[in-house]
């Protein structure tokens, strides 16, 4: 249970972090114009740029609490924020008729209330 609860942690903190890296450094024009970033034509840059600022934060707190043993609480709670983003998402992307994009946001969903359960749950740090 661990091994698939590192493995889940490690893909979750990789899309946050491909996706941080690009709502934060890509213009929000061309991400406009991208297949699947059409939502920020209508979203301002402060707050495309605020969400990729969000994501990054998450890829770290997916991964570094657990690994430093400093607050690895950190974890399952970055997960919960992440079904809390992942919510947003769906709702927007589902106004948008991006039927698909939604349900790719209910898989990364899944897997962050998988890694919230576990870690709070059964496979908790503190034991």
């Amino acid at each position: 249970m661990d091994l698939a609860l590192w493995t889940a942690a490690g893909l979750l903190a990789a899309v946050a972090l491909a996706g941080g890296i690009t709502k934060t450094f890509v213009p929000r024009e061309k991400l406009a114009a991208a297949p699947g970033g059409g939502w920020t034509g209508d979203a301002s840059a402060g707050f495309v740029k605020s969400l990729g600022v969000l994501e990054l934060l998450a890829a770290v707190g997916l991964i570094l609490p657990a690994v430093l043993g400093i607050a690895p609480v950190l974890v399952p709670v970055t997960a919960v924020c992440w079904v809390l983003l992942m919510i947003g998402a769906m709702i927007t992307h589902g106004r948008r008729g991006e039927y698909a994009l939604s349900m790719l946001n209910v898989v990364y969903l899944g897997i962050a209330a998988f890694i919230a359960w576990g870690r709070f749950g059964p496979e908790s740090f503190t034991g």
